[in-house]
């Protein structure tokens, strides 16, 4: 019997994978790491982002076949270590796309309206409209969009009813295909200067890391909101603190952060213009289901000789 070792993560339902799978599954409990809950032999790993996957897995691992990510971003699996030893790397792309949508939209909604923060002020006995920042409408503002795949492109649709322009920054998408979205492409630094509000969606590269840093925010106005729901390594936490306190920018919107849990004191943390969501933008119900039904299937495909669906081309560098 094929042998899969799951990540201890609550996103994986290895119930699920049991059901669809002619497969031992085994989940690498608490402590252990995938290796030590492989116990030298598995066919199939299924992992989380948190979850390491580097040469010394392929290494020890001489029966494995796929290495199956349990979300969309693949950064945390060596592709061209897992393409040296012959063994399929996949991904489910698409399971959480209108989710982590609505997730961004509804932090920069939360963000502009200061909606959090107003019920933070009437649980402590405060009632005011004119309490904290000075507020501003959506309507008429412009959205820029750092990177402009799926989740991009639905928030550019779920804007439309609020009247806002949408300008976007993607080396790897023509105008021509932004323009048939209703958004007009631009570079980054014109981005920074026309944008009211920025909202990230890139990948993490050699690039992009750390993008959104003192420069950057110092470039914002003083009345943007910045939403992440890309990746925590996009952004200079302590800068946005500092642009934070010192009204730089308005306010952030965050689901993701650099290291995940944060501290306690985490600088971010204590600031009232600043709403940190624990990295949800992709959960629903169905989207889990979804996003194990996807896992199980590409396993199943691997294990059984095919070519996975969601299979990635090493050749392609398009993390």
């Amino acid at each position: 019997m094929d042998r899969v070792v799951a990540s201890d993560d609550p996103m994986i339902d290895a119930d699920l994978l049991r059901d669809r799978l002619d497969a031992d599954v085994v989940v690498a409990d608490g402590a252990k790491t995938l290796l030590d809950a492989a116990e030298g032999s598995a066919d199939a790993v299924v992992v989380d982002v948190n979850t390491p996957v580097g040469p010394a897995v392929f290494d020890a691992l001489e029966d494995l076949r796929v290495v199956a990510r349990a979300g969309v971003g693949i950064e945390n699996v060596d592709v061209a270590a897992a393409a040296d030893h012959g063994v399929a790397v996949t991904n489910a792309p698409d399971y959480c796309t209108r989710e982590v949508a609505t997730h961004t939209v509804t932090l920069l909604l939360d963000c502009v309206r200061g909606v959090a923060a107003y019920d933070r002020d009437t649980r402590a006995g405060e009632w005011g409209w004119e309490r904290g920042r000075e507020l501003h409408r959506l309507r008429g503002t412009t959205l820029g969009l750092v990177s402009f795949g799926p989740i991009a492109r639905r928030v550019r649709e779920q804007l439309r009813g609020f009247e806002v322009d949408v300008v976007a920054y993607d080396p790897y998408v023509d105008a021509d295909a932004m323009a048939d979205a209703g958004v007009e492409k631009v570079g980054l630094d014109e981005l920074y200067a026309r944008a009211d509000h920025v909202s990230l969606h890139a990948p993490v590269t050699e690039d992009t890391r750390g993008m959104v840093d003192a420069d950057a925010l110092d470039a914002m106005g003083e009345g943007t909101v910045l939403v992440n729901t890309g990746r925590g390594a996009l952004v200079d936490e302590a800068a946005l603190a500092a642009a934070l306190r010192e009204g730089a920018i308005a306010a952030a919107g965050l689901d993701v952060l650099r290291e995940e849990p944060p501290d306690a004191d985490h600088p971010l943390l204590e600031l009232d213009n600043c709403v940190v969501t624990p990295h949800a933008a992709w959960y629903s119900a169905e989207a889990r289901a979804d996003l194990n039904g996807t896992v199980a299937e590409n396993v199943r495909a691997a294990l059984a000789g095919e070519r996975p669906p969601d299979a990635i081309d090493p050749e392609t560098d398009w993390l």
